[in-house]
């Protein structure tokens, strides 16, 4: 069975697809505009280091091409048996503490205010294991305000019944599915292994999941955690017999966990912006301006005067 598949997204989830900017956002850090304080488990395997190495580079045809996995892949997401990587419980208090937060995060999940708590309860928590496209939100002025980003393997998120990342731990802010870029431009400092062509969507699994087949990246055991559970019914299991099954088996090459696995693309300029500014001096263009438009008529090309 095929669980990661090449693909083009041209919609989905939040935000406008005009904006361009991608934010790169490091698993330990809150970001700009988190809408609480970290809810993160800090017994929670730390980031790796490296993303996969298994999909080639998009061309660059006007689509953005993405890997998709399936939200209900074994290893696709990691953890610590018997740890919730989130404080399902903090989340709601925090949020319960500051109305206008809770409304602004259940306007991104399209619910009530009044039922962002059992909401929250009925997601699981896990760990990413690849890095993963997303649309964020930071809370500002009252209002979630989306923005895409590019979520580092190793962030606490809880998913839900699909396992698809709907809240980010260490800032309380909700997510959505990616918004395809048209003209892409990543923003924010990359963290060691990370290369654009790695990174990954996670597509909903087409039934409810009833356990998640999850990996802890620290000793390669294999264990199931209930859908919403907490890591109360975590049981141990056999890794997948078919290597292929998994999107990110452990001790593989596709999703390495070692410093300098992996040969990183350059770091993007670190910008001056924060989601929701103007980009245009966070980001140099794509062609250097001096190169990229030659003068009428370039001497180079003309043949010497007799």
């Amino acid at each position: 069975m095929v669980l990661v598949v090449v693909l083009t997204r041209p919609e989905g989830g939040g935000g406008s697809k005009e904006g361009g900017e991608v934010f790169l956002q490091a698993a330990g850090e809150s970001g700009p505009d988190p809408f609480t304080e970290s809810t993160a488990n800090d017994d929670a395997p730390e980031p790796a280091t490296a993303s996969p190495s298994v999909a080639p580079s998009p061309s660059k045809t006007g689509a953005q091409v993405t890997r998709g996995v399936d939200g209900a892949a074994p290893g696709l997401y990691g953890g610590t048996q018997k740890v919730a990587s989130c404080d399902v419980e903090q989340q709601v208090k925090v949020l319960r503490a500051a109305p206008d937060k809770n409304r602004a995060f259940a306007s991104v999940q399209d619910i009530e205010p009044s039922a962002v708590p059992g909401y929250l309860r009925g997601l699981t928590p896990v760990t990413l294991r690849m890095d993963t496209r997303v649309t964020n939100h930071g809370y500002r002025d009252g209002e979630a305000n989306a923005y895409q980003a590019v979520l580092q393997a190793g962030t606490a998120v809880l998913v839900d019944d699909r396992g698809v990342p709907r809240v980010r731990c260490a800032c309380g802010n909700p997510l959505l599915p990616p918004v395809a870029q048209e003209d892409p431009r990543q923003t924010g400092k990359a963290w060691p292994g990370y290369r654009a062509s790695d990174v990954v969507v996670v597509d909903p699994s087409e039934k409810p999941v009833k356990e998640f087949v999850m990996v802890d990246p620290e000793n390669g055991d294999w264990f199931k955690r209930p859908a919403g559970d907490t890591g109360d019914g975590d049981k141990k299991t056999d890794p997948p017999k078919d290597a292929s099954e998994s999107p990110c088996p452990p001790g593989s090459d596709s999703c390495p966990t070692s410093p300098g696995d992996t040969t990183s693309e350059p770091a993007p300029d670190d910008p001056t912006s924060r989601p929701g500014e103007d980009p245009a001096t966070s980001e140099p263009p794509p062609d250097d301006p001096a190169t990229s438009e030659p003068p009428p008529d370039d001497p180079g090309t003309e043949p010497a005067p007799e």
